[in-house]
């Protein structure tokens, strides 16, 4: 009874689950003799077997038997002339390494002597710059203490108009401030009037009663 189950077990489990082939293709065979040379004509031609390159390839593998002309491999003077260039650029010489060396030292040096000189006058500057933010900080603050006193002033005097405490941001308080810098404007220019009109009435009283030179009585005796 158990061997037909077991026969039955693995039927089902060859069914569900496929066995692994164990065959391999082998590899395709080399052509033996001659050179393998690409069709230019052929469309099936990959681009890179057009190229220098392969045809440097070829001559390298087979040498003269490859039929490659090594002439036709030597680049032209363009090229030679960029290669170069491309030489001096990634690979240059040991004087040109030195050069270069000494130059980025030199620039470095400079940059160090600059550097030191600007922290040495700017440390020069320190006390004055320390005086003028202590000085600024004060004309600050005293600036701070007048708007603050001007603003009670202003309150005050809102509170005494209105009869009650008045809010700084409200529109009330607002519309005062503008009638109060209003009022200082007007009394402002009326004073730089009454200053210049004063001035102008020194003008012309020393104009009318222009002051003896000394020494013209005596010149005027007869002799």
């Amino acid at each position: 009874m158990a061997a037909p189950m077991r026969r039955a077990w693995l039927g089902l489990l060859r069914a569900a689950v496929p066995a692994a082939r164990s065959y391999h293709a082998p590899p395709p065979r080399r052509k033996r003799g001659g050179v393998y040379r690409p069709d230019p004509d052929d469309p099936l031609t990959p681009e890179w077997q057009l190229q220098p390159a392969y045809e440097a390839k070829l001559y390298g593998r087979h040498g003269s038997a490859s039929g490659v002309d090594p002439a036709q491999l030597w680049p032209s003077p363009e090229r030679l002339q960029e290669l170069e260039a491309e030489e001096r650029e990634w690979f240059p010489g040991l004087r040109e390494m030195e050069a270069a060396l000494d130059e980025k030292e030199q620039e470095e040096a400079r940059q160090r002597v600059e550097r030191e000189k600007l922290i040495a006058a700017n440390m020069a500057k320190m006390p004055q710059m320390i005086e003028d933010w202590r000085r600024e900080k004060a004309a600050r603050k005293e600036k701070e203490q007048e708007h603050k006193a001007r603003r009670e002033q202003l309150l005050a005097e809102a509170q005494e108009r209105f009869g009650h405490k008045v809010d700084h941001r409200s529109a009330k308080f607002q519309e005062l401030v503008q009638e109060m810098e209003k009022k200082q404007r007007k009394e402002l220019k009326l004073k730089k009037k009454q200053l210049k009109e004063e001035a102008k009435k020194k003008v012309a009283a020393a104009a009318a009663d222009p002051e003896p030179v000394p020494g013209s009585a005596g010149a005027a005796e007869p002799a």
